[in-house]
């Protein structure tokens, strides 16, 4: 039972949680929550929540508080890369249950990755996407180069990395011993296991070192953005609970419906176009149940984990957008030297030269033939503008299995391909450009040590518009 007082006009509740000698209290009739002195201490707390005065970060000095006013309605953000970006309430409304109850540490959060578009759909028969129509995309936008990276197959991944747990504490306001973060798309930890996440960090760390980047970059701390497998680390209960008992209940039916029209054949029965319509859709379901083989396998601790970073976003006092993608794949390059760093294959293409785009294509086939994802178009600059604005930052072009898991068995029958050619792309290009330029935006207010709240205000917005209603297959 709480135990409640009236102090000063105010009914001060007494809940058993006092930090500091103060505790929140709900002051009436004005119905706000103010602070105010405790009525009695009833335990010392054995740690503190709130780090000392050494250690707190410049965020944390500036704003130690985030306030549900500075996300909460419709809101209009100033983005550097591509102007105001408008949050709708219902956005923000979607979110909020989300950031408030399964984020990371707000200190931690200070980006969002944005989600991609795929390229325009492919006309050639059989095929939903292909590359020539990225390379199109960006050849009629007056790109001259690209860069193609192999898609992994895992789950996206930002990574906080410190050098130690001081610089954790003094850099992001942590008072803990952690000595960096993993997190999701939505924000949320990446390992439900401190241990593993630790474990993980340490790795990536031995990484840096030896790679030599803590003294070549003036920094000890990193942001990167990452791509962690197997898939199944994250999906195992998505495998188990859909893709799974779909793969299975389509092939036991299928074969059960083959094996009657079989049998009402050999009776003569005029059955020839069904059993052979039967026997392509069993065919289809077959490959769906081995699609997404190659991207799971038992994970018991960190040595079973491969992590493969593709760019790095951030470090202290720059913001890593003016360099190219050549320089963060070659930095990458570099980081693949420990065990646990997958090594991506990437390669550039004149957008000019016929033969490598053909070339480009062929490794495309061939990584997609091999049960590899696909892979990820990019403009050689980080940030590329054309004539009517800001360029698509990457176009995702995903091989024929995969996009078997993502649309179904049945997904590339002729009929189905012709309606799912009418997939529309435009929603989901304007929603990466918006999320790409919050991002560019939270980081840029984080290296130059604006309050906690400014950068929350543009990670928040990023996991606002995620909830636009777009098809999630896209």
């Amino acid at each position: 039972m709480l135990a409640a007082e009236w102090v000063n006009n105010t009914l001060c509740i007494d809940t058993g949680c006092v930090f500091g000698g103060k505790l929140t209290a709900f002051r009436w009739p004005e119905r706000e929550l103010v602070e105010v002195p405790a009525i009695r201490i009833w335990s010392e707390p054995v740690r503190p929540l709130g780090a000392s005065i050494q250690e707190k970060s410049v965020q944390a000095d500036a704003d130690s508080m985030l306030d549900i006013q500075d996300i909460s309605g419709r809101r209009w953000i100033e983005t550097g890369l591509n102007g105001r970006v408008v949050v709708a309430e219902e956005n923000a409304s979607a979110a909020l249950e989300v950031m408030s109850r399964f984020a990371v540490a707000p200190q931690w959060l200070v980006y969002l990755p944005p989600t991609m578009s795929p390229s325009e759909t492919s006309g050639d028969a059989g095929w939903l996407e292909r590359p020539e129509e990225a390379f199109a995309y960006f050849r009629e936008r007056g790109v001259a180069e690209v860069v193609c990276e192999e898609k992994h197959m895992g789950s996206r991944a930002v990574v906080a990395l410190c050098r130690t747990a001081q610089a954790a504490r003094s850099r992001f306001g942590i008072s803990g011993d952690e000595t960096g973060a993993i997190w999701t798309r939505t924000g949320r930890s990446f390992f439900s296991d401190n241990a593993m996440t630790e474990g993980l960090l340490g790795r990536l760390r031995a990484s840096v070192d030896a790679a030599g980047l803590w003294e070549e970059l003036q920094t000890d701390w990193l942001l990167l953005d990452a791509e962690i497998m197997p898939w199944s680390a994250k999906a195992n209960t998505l495998i188990e609970g859909q893709y799974g008992p779909v793969a299975a209940s389509s092939a036991a039916g299928l074969r059960l419906g083959c094996e009657a029209l079989e049998r009402a054949k050999a009776r003569g029965v005029e059955v020839a176009d069904l059993l052979t319509r039967f026997a392509d859709r069993a065919e289809r379901a077959g490959k769906y149940a081995t699609a997404w083989s190659p991207y799971v396998w038992p994970v018991s601790g960190v040595d079973d984990l491969k992590v493969a970073p593709f760019h790095l976003l951030a470090s202290e006092g720059r913001v890593w957008f003016d360099h190219d993608h050549i320089w963060h794949m070659s930095l990458a390059d570099r980081l693949a030297t420990e065990s646990v760093v997958a090594h991506t294959k990437w390669r550039t293409i004149d957008l000019a030269d016929a033969g490598a785009c053909a070339e480009a294509v062929s490794w495309w086939e061939t990584l997609t033939g091999s049960g590899g994802e696909g892979m990820v178009v990019k403009p050689r600059d980080f940030v590329s503008r054309g004539k009517k604005g800001l360029i698509q930052p990457a176009l995702k072009v995903r091989g024929r299995e995969y996009l078997r898991i993502i649309y179904g068995p049945e997904y590339d029958a002729p009929d189905n391909l012709v309606r799912l050619r009418e997939r529309h792309l435009s929603g989901k290009r304007n929603l990466a450009l918006s999320e790409f330029a919050l991002g560019h935006e939270a980081l840029k207010r984080f290296v130059a040590k604006e309050p906690l709240r400014r950068i929350h205000e543009c990670v928040f917005a990023v996991l606002a518009l995620e909830s636009e209603p777009i098809d999630p297959r896209l």
